[in-house]
C-alpha cells in the first residue's frame, strides 16, 4: 500500500482480486478498523470494528456503545455525531477544547477530523457569530481513534466548539446532525432516519438535525427531533440551556 492508501504498482493485482480490505488504527488505539474499499459482491466502504487484546483482534458486537463509554458528563466542549460507515450508522463524540494562546499565532491540533473542513467551521462560527476564534488554540479530537470525514459531522464539531468557547454544556442526551454551509445554513443530510434510530437504541432523547431533512419527510420517532436551519439556532439553543424556543 503507498500513502494514499492504494495498492502500490500495475492494477492488475487489484483486479485479480475480489475484495481488497484496508486494515486503518493507530497503534496506540485499542481499536482496529478493517474498512472494505473493494468489494466485487458487495457494497464498499462497510468496516468491521476489533479490539486489539492481549489475545489478538476480537471482534466489537456493537461500537457505538463502545466509543461513548467513559463519555464525560456535564462537561463543556463534546457533542455526539451520528455519521454512516457504508451502510452502518456509527455513533462517535466530538471533543474540542478553546483556550487562550500563549503563541504568536494560534494553534490548531486537529485528530479524526478533515484540517480544511474544521477551518471552515472555524470561519463560518467567527464571520456568523462573532466568536472570536482567531485569539484563541483550538484541539478537537474525535474519541477511539475514529476519522469523520462526511459533512454531517459539521454540526456536532461546531456545538463543541460553541460549548468549549462560551463554556456551556451541550446536554449529554443530545446529538447533532447536520452539514454547515458557508452562510451558516445547515443543510440536509442523508439517511437521516437510520442514524436517528442507531441514537434512539443507544439511549439518546434529542437530536438536532436539519429543517429541510424534517420538512420533506417527518421520521417516526420517540426522541425530540430539534429542526434547525442555521448555526444562529444552534448557538440560541445552547444558550437556552437546551431548551426548545418553540
Amino acid at each position: 500500500m503507498n500513502k494514499e492508501g492504494s495498492i502500490a504498482g500495475p492494477k492488475l493485482l487489484e483486479h485479480m482480486v475480489d475484495a481488497v480490505l484496508c486494515f486503518e488504527g493507530e497503534h496506540q488505539q485499542a481499536y482496529r478498523i478493517i474498512r472494505s474499499v473493494k468489494n466485487r459482491f458487495g457494497s464498499t466502504n462497510e468496516i468491521g470494528v476489533f479490539e486489539m487484546t492481549d489475545k489478538g483482534l476480537c471482534e466489537v458486537p456493537n461500537p457505538s456503545e463502545v466509543l461513548l463509554a467513559g463519555r464525560p458528563k456535564k462537561v463543556s466542549g463534546n457533542c455526539a455525531v451520528c455519521t454512516i460507515e457504508g451502510t452502518r450508522p456509527l455513533i462517535a463524540e466530538v471533543q474540542a477544547l478553546v483556550s487562550n494562546t500563549s503563541f504568536p499565532s494560534p494553534r490548531r491540533t486537529i485528530n479524526g477530523m478533515d484540517y480544511n473542513r474544521i477551518y471552515l467551521i472555524l470561519a463560518v462560527l467567527e464571520k456568523r457569530l462573532g466568536l472570536r476564534f482567531s485569539s484563541f488554540d483550538v484541539y478537537m479530537n474525535v474519541i477511539g481513534g475514529m476519522r469523520l470525514d462526511e459533512p454531517a459531522s459539521d454540526a456536532a464539531a461546531a456545538l463543541a466548539l460553541i460549548s468549549s468557547i462560551t463554556d456551556k454544556i451541550v446536554p449529554d442526551d443530545l446529538l447533532a446532525i447536520a452539514e454547515i454551509g458557508l452562510a451558516g445554513e445547515c443543510r440536509a443530510v442523508s439517511n437521516l432516519e437510520s442514524r436517528v434510530k442507531e441514537a434512539e437504541r443507544l439511549g439518546f432523547k434529542r437530536v438536532i438535525v436539519p429543517y429541510r431533512n424534517i420538512e420533506k419527510r417527518p421520521i417516526d420517532t420517540k426522541m425530540s427531533l430539534i429542526p434547525v436551519k442555521s448555526v444562529y439556532e444552534m448557538l440560541s439553543y445552547l444558550s437556552n440551556n437546551g431548551k426548545s424556543q418553540e
